[in-house]
């Protein structure tokens, strides 16, 4: 996640008027499947790499955590973290995760929300996260969907009138780098399959529990756009246990 394209102005505001920073994880179309692989968090001590906005903190807060520690490199998410979703246990670290540094068995739980693919590394990335989990610690977290990222321009295929034709999958075994666009600007992500991200993790010692391709909620089917998201997977959920 090294490269920080949130502090980019422009870009910035853009992302700003998506519904899931307006309205939070009331406007995220995968939070009410990734809602149900959350672990308890009473009493527990949480990690949120690449935390954005802190929802995802201040809920951890709300629902029990000791303390919560959310990571991102942008300086502008989070001053809109501080401001949104501060609470007395949360703290907030501007930092590359891939930069982070913690004792073996720091955590009881580690999330990250839709940022893995901006990291060019994932391995050492996810042994570290089985270093810092306590024994039986969680991990949970949501990726663009490997059938998504791997063409790389993440657009449909139009007809001449400009319908929608297909997604196009293309290079999926090639991972790596790949120039994607997002809300109209160019941005870096890389793509991996899936049997990279579970082999990893399974390398790494945990044990999977709970694998999800979510679909939009019903309630969101009216919203522009998103009967579309009905015909491919654009996410990837995953909860894990460190054994």
């Amino acid at each position: 996640m090294k490269e920080n394209k949130y502090d980019n102005e422009q870009f910035y505001q853009k992302y700003s008027q998506m519904e899931r920073s307006k309205k939070g994880l009331a406007g995220a179309g995968e939070w009410s499947e990734l809602q149900k692989i959350l672990p308890d968090f009473q009493g527990k001590s949480i990690l949120d790499l690449g935390c954005g906005y802190g929802w995802h903190c201040k809920y951890a807060a709300e629902h029990g955590a000791e303390s919560v520690l959310g990571i991102d490199l942008s300086h502008k998410m989070l001053a809109t973290a501080k401001e949104k979703n501060s609470a007395s246990q949360i703290d907030y670290l501007c930092l590359a995760m891939e930069d982070l540094n913690f004792p073996d068995n720091t955590f009881d739980v580690i999330l990250s929300s839709l940022a893995f693919h901006y990291v060019k590394d994932f391995e050492p990335l996810v042994a570290n996260i089985a270093r810092w989990l306590k024994n039986d610690g969680s991990f949970v977290f949501s990726v663009e969907h490997p059938v998504f990222t791997s063409y790389g321009s993440q657009d449909w295929y139009y007809d001449a009138d400009g319908n929608i034709l297909h997604f196009p999958v293309d290079n999926y075994y090639y991972e790596g780098k790949r120039e994607a666009v997002f809300l109209g600007e160019p941005v870096i992500k890389y793509h991996r399959t899936l049997t990279t991200y579970l082999s990893t993790l399974l390398q790494n010692g945990f044990s999977l529990q709970q694998i999800i391709e979510p679909k939009p909620p019903k309630e969101m089917l009216n919203m522009e756009g998103m009967k579309d998201e009905m015909r491919r997977p654009m996410m990837l959920l995953i909860s894990a246990i460190r054994r």
